[in-house]
């Protein structure tokens, strides 16, 4: 018996792995389930392969929404924030997506396979970029304000002045660094839990019997694993390219236990690789979907034509 919150974060190969271990020999080996769904799946070039795969797996998958068997939970309501980058900001933004552009573009037409550590490189870059560019070279760039991060507390004082209190996530533990030394130069109280953090529990057990209205949580650090109901808003700084990932996040402090509603803030650069990153998250999310309800398969990993998208 295998249970799990996530049984797809980035392919189908995710869903093979886990039902290989409880009915092995269900859907072959990895090499032939890939040759036989993955791929046409992915390429959409055989739509009944879906239908095949579903009707496969029905009998061995109970799927249970925490709609369904958590219904006393409150709503928990998510936007997006779009971020209008300043002038500043646009323009080193844009000089360096060319510079990637160009890169990446030219590592797609020969060899992407070899090539996909640096062109993961030119992707991080450009979320760092479109996050706060002092993060690539905080002395070259040292005069560009992070347009983000104003945004972020425009509305974190607010929300913080009406009693809420805040779970704050990132991937990259520089911004939270940036984000925390903004909070101590306001005089606003906070946790900060990453992967360096030498005694977890006491950052958890400080923000849950503490005061403290703000909890900086790196995503990979933070969360999974944690119940953190005391706070009610949650901000998502960055995208990350796994839908799974930032829904776990989120369910920190939507889960049992919660009694108010929960807001949910996905801050995302306007104009920038973010936006993106974000559609491709749906494609992600509808491609489970489609397995389980029956909807338009999309494909499950990032492709050449993935990269020319997040590019253009």
């Amino acid at each position: 018996l295998a249970i799990t919150g996530t049984p797809m974060e980035n392919s189908l190969y995710d869903l093979w792995a886990i039902l290989d271990l409880v009915a092995p020999g269900l859907l072959g080996t990895a090499i032939g389930f890939r040759k036989r769904f993955t791929l046409p799946i992915a390429t959409g070039e055989a739509p009944q392969r879906m239908e095949q795969l579903r009707r496969r797996i029905r009998p061995f998958l109970l799927r249970r929404t925490k709609e369904l068997v958590a219904k006393e939970l409150p709503e928990k309501h998510e936007e997006v924030l779009t971020v209008t980058l300043s002038p500043e900001h646009r323009a080193v933004y844009d000089s360096v997506l060319q510079r990637e552009r160009k890169k990446v573009l030219g590592l797609i037409d020969t060899d992407l396979d070899r090539s996909r550590f640096i062109v993961f490189r030119s992707l991080t870059l450009l979320r760092m970029m479109a996050l706060d560019p002092s993060l690539v070279d905080a002395e070259e760039y040292a005069d560009v304000p992070s347009s983000k991060l104003e945004a972020l507390f425009d509305r974190l004082e607010e929300v913080i002045g009406d009693g809420h209190r805040v779970l704050l996530f990132s991937q990259f533990t520089t911004y939270l660094d940036r984000v925390a030394g903004e909070l101590s130069a306001r005089g606003i109280d906070f946790a900060h839990l990453d992967g360096s953090t030498r005694d977890r529990d006491a950052a958890v057990s400080g923000f849950r019997d503490g005061d403290a209205p703000v909890f900086l949580i790196s995503l990979k650090a933070g969360g999974f694993g944690l119940t953190l109901t005391e706070a009610d808003y949650v901000f998502l700084l960055d995208p990350w390219w796994n839908p799974a990932a930032e829904n776990q996040a989120v369910d920190r402090a939507h889960r049992i236990g919660q009694d108010r509603q929960v807001m949910v803030y996905r801050m995302i650069a306007e104009d920038t690789i973010e936006e993106k990153v974000l559609a491709l998250q749906r494609r992600k999310a509808e491609l489970f979907d489609s397995l389980t309800d029956g909807g338009e398969a999309f494909r499950s990993a990032v492709t050449a034509e993935d990269l020319r998208e997040l590019l253009g």
